[in-house]
């Protein structure tokens, strides 16, 4: 199974590489763009032993404690056989 993980800076929170990116696209005359998030993507390969809600409760665990500061980050996350 893997896991992909992804981290992204809360609405709340000012995303200063998102906006510069978000510049950038508007000056190179991309359309249709109202705003860019920046974020992190994690891939986490886990041990074919666990069973689907271990290995729920484990991805879970890992973006909440290790991927994430929760004060300014939220997650999401996929898991795929």
């Amino acid at each position: 199974m893997k896991a992909h993980v992804y981290v992204m800076l809360k609405r709340t929170v000012l995303d200063p590489q998102g906006q510069t990116i978000h510049g950038a696209l508007k000056k190179m005359r991309y359309q249709g763009v109202e705003d860019v998030r920046q974020g992190k993507y994690f891939q986490i390969t886990l041990d074919s032993a666990l069973d689907s809600a271990a290995a729920t409760a484990e991805v879970e665990r890992i973006a909440r404690e290790v991927l994430t500061n929760p004060v300014i980050e939220e997650f999401t996350y996929r898991i795929e056989s």
